[in-house]
């Protein structure tokens, strides 16, 4: 992780979707930004702070195998579902590893979204340097 070289999103808040190499079942994601000691700025203000991961569960509904809850609908159409909200905190490891719930999945994914509600104070972008998806390969 270089600092400076992150995956920036425009504002305080955005989502990126990841696509897997391989089907996973998932169990939690991994967030990391760089220390304020190394920040370009002298801080990190610019590291998302608020987030939730989604899966699509477009064909799972369909077929009748999705167990828990109603899922949302994303800005194309496709339904999906929510994994888990999460709190980056700048004050702890530049490594922060959150659990999803009903972990491991009974079916594997291809893609999440990751979606950043808030970062902590810098209104012109927010930088991800590196995101995590643990689990087993399907």
């Amino acid at each position: 992780v270089s600092p400076g070289n992150c995956w920036p999103l425009q504002g305080h808040q955005g989502q990126v979707v990841i696509r897997l190499p391989a089907r996973v079942h998932l169990t939690a994601v991994a967030v990391q930004h760089i220390a304020k000691e190394v920040s370009p700025s002298g801080t990190v203000i610019s590291a998302p702070r608020d987030m939730a991961v989604f899966v699509s569960l477009c064909w799972a509904l369909l077929a009748g195998i999705w167990p828990w809850g109603k899922a949302g609908v994303d800005a194309d159409g496709e339904e999906e579902t929510l994994l888990g909200t999460f709190t980056y905190d700048v004050a702890q490891e530049l490594i922060q590893t959150f659990p999803l719930k009903n972990a491991p999945l009974p079916r594997a994914f291809s893609r999440i979204k990751l979606l950043v509600k808030s970062n902590w104070g810098n209104p012109a972008y927010t930088c991800i340097y590196r995101v995590q998806v643990h689990g087993k390969v399907a």
